[in-house]
């Protein structure tokens, strides 16, 4: 046996004779998630983890800023993206942890002191739950300072720390049971990483996929599914694109749904089940086959009936009796600003026209500029309406993040939909708005350095505080 496996063994058997002492006082998971907390923060594990996560959140704050196109990017993108990764490496370390907290104890031979307590097995999963899901918050603490860089005081870093707070706090606790649910299954602590491993890439490279790979239903469907592309989604129209929580909050149904389901069964069923021996007998197996299957119809029926169904709509209609009109005419901004405006659609024949298509694009009008992409520079650039009845109007709100310094045109062209697929439309177009974009950024390799070089400093100041207490404990023992 191990010096290490022999060290944690009496720390079991200690913490057992202090149960033992201090009788019901105390629960026997509060007793775990100490022992567990210190184990993870004292012995260096947790610590280590969240020093590389430092060292990468400074890493990209640095490239962010030292990039001339990547400065060029609003702060709200930069926000995002910044959340975006900090959560990423966040939910790799809970995995991580959680995928070692049963496996390996098996192979440390230390879970046979805990198992020989008179306590619930499910209090010493809570209370190793508890611990693993420790880092989360201070991963949230470090990565703030660096999206308050990026936002430049932009009204964005706000809704993206309590946004990311709330989203990181369902997914992280989901990605530390699934861990700690692996590495129950599992016979080893090799086999628990690497099939923890295998999930976590499993969700992370759909999440990645690039938008023209998540459009159309079947791609739609799959990100929503994807409880990590699903925040991801939600994060992005909500920070990125001014959309209302109103029209998003069902991309917050597949993290949830996922993280009941994970914590469901690691504390409803391989919690009480917890022995030496990986997994549970065959009749745990039927147990939670016959529950699955039930939690598979009702996510089924959850499905079907919150995701948006899609419909595509055909019709005819003459052109001549619609108009579109646009509150502004010219504007001057820097990169990195937002301009809003208005559009009306106006129905000016005597009969109700079918479901019309209002698009916008934007046109570099210096020809040796490059070619504008609209993904780029508008939250929206396509808005839908019903039907409009004689001498009806409809009004749409639009956004433009200006990304590129330069001379501008920006129209809008609206659009009746075909009746039939042997049919065509006649568009029509709306006034222009001149743009004229200057270049501007705050954001510089200077000043960003000291918070990119900083935060690994202040980990690393308190990994050294941390392991000279555990020398002097040591040493008094």
């Amino acid at each position: 046996m191990s010096t290490t496996s022999v060290v944690e063994k009496d720390a079991q058997e200690r913490m057992v004779d202090q149960a033992a002492e201090k009788g019901r006082s105390r629960p026997v998971w509060w007793l775990v998630f100490i022992r567990e907390l210190a184990d993870l923060w004292i012995g260096g594990k947790a610590l280590n983890m969240i020093l590389i996560y430092s060292v990468l959140m400074g890493i990209m704050v640095y490239v962010y800023s030292y990039n001339s196109e990547l400065s060029l990017i609003p702060p709200k993108e930069m926000v995002y993206e910044m959340l975006k990764n900090a959560m990423a490496v966040s939910l790799f370390i809970g995995l991580v942890i959680g995928a070692d907290m049963l496996s390996g104890e098996r192979e440390r031979n230390t879970l046979e002191s805990l198992l020989l307590t008179p306590a619930k097995r499910g209090q010493i999963v809570f209370g190793k739950f508890l611990a693993g899901i420790s880092p989360w918050p201070a991963a949230l603490l470090i990565a703030i300072p660096y999206l308050i860089v990026v936002s430049q005081g932009d009204e964005v870093l706000g809704p993206a720390i309590l946004w990311g707070a709330i989203t990181g706090s369902i997914l992280v606790p989901a990605y530390t049971g699934l861990g700690m649910l692996v590495s129950f299954w599992s016979s080893s602590n090799k086999v628990s990483y690497f099939v923890s491993l295998g999930v976590y890439i499993l969700f992370l490279v759909p999440a990645q996929l690039p938008g023209r790979a998540q459009t159309g239903a079947a791609g739609q469907f799959l990100q929503w599914v994807n409880p990590l592309a699903a925040v991801n989604h939600f994060l992005s129209k909500h920070l990125v694109n001014y959309r209302t929580i109103a029209e998003f909050w069902t991309w917050l149904i597949s993290p949830v749904a996922f993280a009941a389901l994970v914590l469901g069964l690691l504390f409803v069923i391989a919690g009480p089940g917890l022995r030496l021996e990986a997994g549970r007998s065959i009749k745990f197996l039927k147990r939670l086959g016959s529950r699955t299957s039930t939690v598979i119809i009702l996510l089924a029926i959850l499905i079907t009936s919150v995701y948006p169904a899609m419909a595509f709509q055909t019709g005819n209609t003459q052109a001549e009796n619609l108009s579109i009109t646009i509150d502004l005419d010219t504007a001057i901004v820097k990169t990195g600003d937002k301009v809003e405006f208005n559009t009306v659609v106006t129905n000016l024949g005597s009969s109700p026209s079918l479901p019309l298509i209002v698009a916008m694009n934007i046109i570099n009008l210096n020809a040796q500029g490059d070619v504008v992409d609209p993904e780029d520079w508008s939250p929206q650039r396509t808005q839908y309406s019903e039907s409009l009845a004689p001498g009806g109007s409809i009004s749409h709100a639009w956004i433009i993040n200006t990304i590129l310094d330069g001379d501008y045109m920006v129209y809008m062209v609206l659009i009746p939909a075909p009746g039939s697929v042997d049919a065509t439309s006649h568009p029509v177009a709306s006034p222009g708005i001149h743009l004229t974009v200057t270049q501007f950024t705050r954001l510089n390799p200077g000043g960003v350095l000291p918070y990119a070089i900083g935060g690994p400093v202040v980990v690393l100041i308190g990994i050294l505080v941390l392991y000279r207490i555990r020398r002097k404990q040591v040493d008094n023992d």
